[in-house]
């Protein structure tokens, strides 16, 4: 890093205001500003200190609602009192929300007098089906499920009230083509959906669904099968019929088939007509809800004159928790940003203390949530503690310690993400930050709204985004660790890691302290 040294003029040591509140970022002599004097202790051995704790062994991978994420909270409060900063929910550090999870109780089918087992013979989605004690005497296999004018596997059947069984796929004219389109390209009812709207319309009970490598799916989901994802809102009756997805030995059993591969092949499946198989069938599926809290950590900053408007600096300090045995660590996602998040407000609070404190008040908020659906910044802005209009700016960062597999070459790079949307001022703002401090290529690829990752619309930005406050998100984009056990500390360029953070210091620096509060002009969210 350059030695910066501070150049104060005799008519800033006279106006005291005017020294609180120096806008110029560079001096006719080419000197640094106030900002850089703060910004500079934003050091590569600071944050590789910080990340050594946060995605370390002892968070446990921080999942949204574990003991590894109020332990990472905790980490994070310590750091913002330390350096000063207030509690900035309500006095209170942490904003608490509450969140939920279903969990398998019980789960079998029995087939003909054979019971199978949940997550070995077959599995379903634990969030969307609903309790279920189920005795028949018949099972009605509807062969492909298909109701079309020109072919009707329902044709002379009654499913109301039944268990329903159905193949996957559509029925073949020859080995080239379909038989619904007459060439290669498979007809809507190639989705399951319409399959299962179809069987639902005709008040079917429960669906089977026949389907490829089931035996696998325990040994690749593990724990997770026999539990939904977690969710902000506690879940409404489904509305569609429980669907099992079963193996084909436990089809083969009730069709008499021999070979169950059988029913994955054209030749073979396309012979099977549908018909009522009069075998029992028991069908015990029990869930309960698990009430989880989780919460997102805030530290305030009262600014001076213009101490209304909020600049949001944000990261989210949640991952994958653990799996297996193994510690999904998250150093780079994203725990590269909220240790950039604790130096940024570090940097400022050391500014505070010298007399040089922001015009705008601060908020550095670490979200929880993030991983399962960014919950926690979509429940902080359905539950604002500070007026959204009076937010000016969210500055995200998301995944700034590496480097992905498009700039081996071009390692002095950063992508910035959403600053074009909803004001037109935002991009030029951190454009001369960066050209006068920390000098990236600043990469705008992932602003193309074809970009077909999708990346602005999946961190926690957005949802500041939605309500009309300009975003920048700040991101290195994937690479081969994205969410795997290996994505840890010494991976990690600590140098790009803490001038990436410098760079958004700089950015809320000039945001916090200009006159003109960011001016809302564009309305692409």
């Amino acid at each position: 890093m350059r030695l910066f040294t501070l150049l104060i003029t005799c008519s800033l040591l006279s106006t005291a205001a005017l020294a609180q509140h120096d806008e110029q970022i560079v001096t006719p002599a080419g000197k640094p500003s106030v900002a850089a004097r703060f910004g500079e202790g934003i050091t590569a051995n600071a944050v590789k200190q910080q990340l050594s704790i946060v995605a370390g062994a002892g968070m446990q991978g921080r999942e949204t609602a574990t003991e590894g994420q109020r332990k990472a909270a905790a980490y994070i409060i310590s750091q913002f009192s330390k350096v000063g900063l207030q509690p900035g929910a309500n006095g209170k550090w942490e904003q608490y929300f509450y969140l939920y999870q279903d969990t398998l109780s019980t789960g079998s089918i029995a087939l003909n007098g054979k019971t199978y087992r949940f997550g070995q013979d077959y599995y379903s989605g634990v969030q969307n089906g609903a309790n279920q004690e189920l005795k028949s005497s018949r099972v009605v296999f509807a062969g492909y499920g298909i109701s079309d004018k020109e072919y009707d596997n329902y044709e002379g059947l009654d499913v109301d009230g039944e268990v329903v069984m159905i193949l996957p796929g559509e029925p073949h004219a020859n080995d080239t083509a379909y038989q619904l389109t007459g060439n290669r390209r498979p007809s809507p009812w190639g989705a399951l959906n319409k399959k299962i709207a179809e069987a639902t319309a005709r008040k079917a009970k429960a669906i089977l669904v026949v389907t490829e490598g089931v035996e696998r799916i325990e040994k690749i989901s593990g724990n997770r099968l026999f539990r939904s994802g977690i969710y902000t809102t506690p879940p409404k009756q489904a509305e569609t019929p429980n669907t099992y997805y079963i193996s084909a030995n436990m089809a083969a059993a009730l069709l008499g088939v021999k070979s169950p591969e059988e029913l994955f092949k054209p030749a073979a499946a396309d012979r099977l007509k549908p018909t009522v198989i009069r075998k029992p069938v028991q069908i015990s599926f029990k869930k309960g809800l698990r009430e989880l809290r989780s919460s997102n950590v805030l530290a305030y900053m009262e600014g001076t004159d213009k101490k209304d408007e909020i600049v949001f600096v944000t990261a989210h300090y949640d991952h994958l928790g653990t799996q297996d045995s193994m510690v999904y660590y998250g150093a780079d996602d994203d725990g590269s940003g909220t240790v950039a998040v604790l130096e940024i407000a570090a940097a400022f609070a050391r500014a505070k203390e010298a007399g040089q404190g922001p015009r705008r008040s601060m908020v550095f908020m670490t979200v929880s949530g993030e991983e399962k659906g960014l919950l926690g910044s979509k429940y902080y802005t359905e539950n604002p503690i500070y007026p959204l209009d009076k937010t000016v700016v969210d500055l995200n960062i998301d995944m700034i310690g590496r480097i992905d597999p498009m700039h081996e070459k071009d390692t002095n790079y950063v992508y910035v993400i959403g600053d074009d949307k909803l004001s037109s001022a935002l991009r030029g703002i951190n454009e001369k930050a960066n050209a006068t401090f920390t000098k990236f290529h600043l990469d705008y690829k992932y602003n193309d709204p074809e970009d077909p990752n999708r990346f602005y619309y999946r961190s926690d930005h957005y949802m500041f985004a939605r309500n009309n406050i300009p975003v920048i998100f700040y991101f290195n984009g994937t690479h081969e660790d994205y969410h795997r056990v290996t994505d840890t500390v010494e991976k990690i360029d600590y140098s790009l890691l803490s001038r990436r953070a410098q760079l958004v210091f700089y950015t809320a620096w000039e945001i916090a302290n200009r006159e003109e509060k960011l001016k809302v002009d564009r309305h692409e969210k």
